[in-house]
C-alpha cells in the first residue's frame, strides 16, 4: 500500500514509519518542521513539509501522494505537564482535531482515499459511571470539567466526522503512552517526585508502549473494519498501583502523598479528577477484530523495559547519571 502519514515525527509516527517500512508499504510523511525532513526519509518515509491547518497544502500533498490510505497523527504535544489550564494546553492539538481533520478528509476524499485512520484519545473522557474498564460502547462524558470541555469537544468532533465521511473512517482510541518520545516529562516528573499519590490514588489508567500503539496502528490500516477501537495494553491499574511501580523502575523514591484538597488548589481540578476518578479502557476489541498482538501486554513488564530513560542508579536519585559517571567527568 502506499500509506500518507500525517504528523509522521511524533511519539507514534516514528515508531509507525519503521514499521510500515518493514512490511514494505510505500510511505509519504508530513512534518512541520523542514529540520525533520531527513529523519523522516532516514525511517524509510518521503518527506512533506506542510502545517495541518494550511488547507490548501494538505489537499495539493495528499492529491500529488495519491495514497491507498491516510493517517492522521497530527497532534501538538510537547511534553506540559502543568495542566491546570488544561484546554490551553491543547488548544494547538484540538485545532488539528477539528480544523486539521476537516482538511484530511477533504484531501481524502478529493484523491479518493478509500482508508482513513485517525488518533483519538481515551481515559478522562469516558462518563464516570462506565466501570474501570470501559469498552468503545460507552458514552463519553455528558458532563466534563469546565478546563476539559474544549479538548472533549475536539475529541467528539474528530470521531464523529471521521465515522460519518463516505469512505472506511477507522478511530483509535490510544491511552496513555510511555516509551521514546511519549514519557520524558512524566519520567522527569516522578523522578524529581513532582507527581504526588492525590488522594487514595484511586484513577484507573490504562497505559501503551509507543511500540504497541503504532502495531496497533499498522493492522488497523491493513485489515480494520470502520469504527472505534480502544487501543489500550492489558491491564488497567489504579494511580496508586503503578505510581510506586513507576518510581521504583525508575531507581527513584516513592511518590509523595497528597490530600485531594490540597492538590485541587496546587495543580488544579483536573489533574486530581485524572488522579481519583480517571477510567480505563478495554482493549477486548482492537484485539479480536484487528488480530492485534502486544509487545508489552502489561505497563509492568513495560515500566521495567521499555521507558523513555534509562533507571537512576541507588544513591543518584533525581540526577540523570551515576556518580561514577559524574567523576569520569571532572578535570
Amino acid at each position: 500500500m502506499h500509506i500518507f502519514v500525517a504528523g509522521g515525527t511524533g511519539a507514534i509516527g516514528r515508531p509507525l514509519i519503521r514499521q510500515l517500512a518493514a512490511r514494505k508499504h510505500r510511505i509519504t510523511a508530513t512534518t512541520r518542521s523542514p529540520a525533520k525532513a531527513d529523519a523522516l526519509r532516514a525511517l524509510g518515509a518521503e518527506p512533506v513539509v506542510l502545517d495541518g491547518l494550511d488547507a490548501p497544502a494538505v489537499m495539493q500533498a495528499v492529491q500529488r501522494a495519491a495514497p491507498d490510505a491516510v493517517i492522521h497523527q497530527m497532534t501538538s504535544l510537547t511534553g506540559a505537564t502543568n495542566l491546570r489550564h488544561f484546554d490551553k494546553v491543547f488548544a494547538a492539538t484540538n485545532r488539528l482535531r477539528t480544523e486539521g481533520t476537516d482538511h484530511l478528509l477533504a484531501a481524502a476524499k478529493a484523491a479518493g482515499v478509500p482508508r482513513f485512520v485517525a488518533q483519538s484519545y481515551t481515559g478522562w473522557t469516558t462518563t464516570p459511571d462506565a466501570g474501570s474498564a470501559p469498552t468503545e460502547e460507552a458514552a463519553l462524558d455528558p458532563h466534563p470539567l469546565r478546563s476539559q470541555r474544549a479538548s472533549l469537544d475536539a475529541i467528539r468532533y474528530l470521531e464523529r466526522v471521521v465515522r460519518a465521511a463516505p469512505l472506511e473512517g477507522i478511530v483509535l482510541r490510544y491511552v496513555n503512552l510511555y516509551g521514546p518520545g511519549a514519557s520524558e516529562a512524566i519520567e522527569g516528573l516522578v523522578r524529581k517526585r513532582g507527581m504526588p499519590l492525590i488522594g487514595g490514588g484511586t484513577g484507573v489508567w490504562s497505559w501503551l508502549h509507543v511500540d504497541d500503539a503504532a502495531s496497533a496502528t499498522v493492522a488497523a490500516v491493513e485489515r480494520g473494519a470502520p469504527g472505534i477501537y480502544n487501543i489500550a495494553d492489558d491491564e488497567p491499574a489504579p494511580v496508586a498501583e503503578w505510581l510506586p511501580y513507576l518510581a521504583k523502575a525508575l531507581g527513584t523514591k516513592p511518590p509523595l502523598k497528597i490530600p485531594a484538597g490540597v492538590a485541587r488548589v496546587a495543580v488544579g481540578e483536573a489533574v486530581v479528577a485524572m488522579m481519583t476518578r480517571n477510567r480505563g479502557a478495554s482493549n477486548a476489541k482492537a484485539k479480536r477484530v484487528l488480530g492485534w498482538k502486544l509487545r508489552w501486554p502489561s505497563w509492568r513488564q513495560g515500566f521495567r523495559g521499555g521507558l523513555a530513560t534509562q533507571a537512576t542508579p541507588a544513591g543518584t536519585a533525581g540526577t540523570g547519571r551515576s556518580r561514577a559517571a559524574r567523576r569520569r567527568r571532572q578535570p
